[in-house]
């Protein structure tokens, strides 16, 4: 997939995140997520914070970690939509899809051209809108073009024993039939059982 493209799908998974994200009440920020070490307010520190880490890697961030910390906000819903507004700035800035980005949350050896970085960034969000929708008990279910985009680069990511470290990135994978559907199988890429739903997740602790 060329960066244009991309940066294009990207754009629409980061405003369908909005979407969901609007919809969380202060009341809602404890509840579980797909993500099961995160509450929805954890979920969405994380989330706003790689936007901004992101956004600064488009505009020449370097490899240090500075632009990558989480901040704590009195309105984390406002702080996501702010966080969300900048990186699909960023990523629509002229040039940038020349540019080599530093994620250093993933390498501080070396950086990343731009469209396997927004490539990155377009299936976390792919996958986050899922998870907030989820936490809320609501449904997500990308037009498929969307999935036909993101599906190749879920295949990418690296499975085994990576995954079962402190702080990584997903899950182990989770095994598929013949028959699912695409974006049940991305999520199932990542870790997550696409009939993960917060009622069971509560009957669980």
């Amino acid at each position: 997939m060329d960066v244009d493209e991309v940066r294009r799908w990207d754009r629409r998974a980061v405003q369908s995140s909005v979407e969901f994200v609007s919809q969380v009440t202060r009341d809602d920020l404890q509840r579980a997520t797909p993500c099961s070490e995160w509450t929805l307010g954890e979920l969405l520190a994380h989330m706003t914070v790689q936007h901004r880490g992101f956004a600064a890697a488009a505009v020449g961030g370097g490899p240090d970690l500075s632009n990558w910390r989480p901040h704590a906000s009195a309105d984390p819903v406002a702080a996501y939509r702010s966080a969300a507004r900048a990186v699909i700035e960023a990523f629509a800035r002229d040039g940038v899809g020349k540019r080599q980005f530093w994620l250093p949350e993933i390498s501080t050896e070396f950086p990343f051209p731009a469209a396997t970085a927004v490539g990155f960034h377009f299936l976390d969000y792919v996958v986050h809108s899922w998870d907030v929708a989820r936490s809320l008990g609501l449904d997500f279910a990308p037009e498929s073009g969307m999935v036909a985009a993101v599906l190749p680069i879920a295949r990418l990511v690296p499975d085994g024993a990576d995954r079962m470290r402190e702080g990584a990135a997903f899950a182990p994978g989770l095994p598929t039939g013949p028959d699912s559907a695409d974006f049940d199988v991305v999520l199932s890429l990542l870790g997550r059982s696409p009939h993960w739903h917060p009622e069971y997740e509560a009957g669980r602790v």
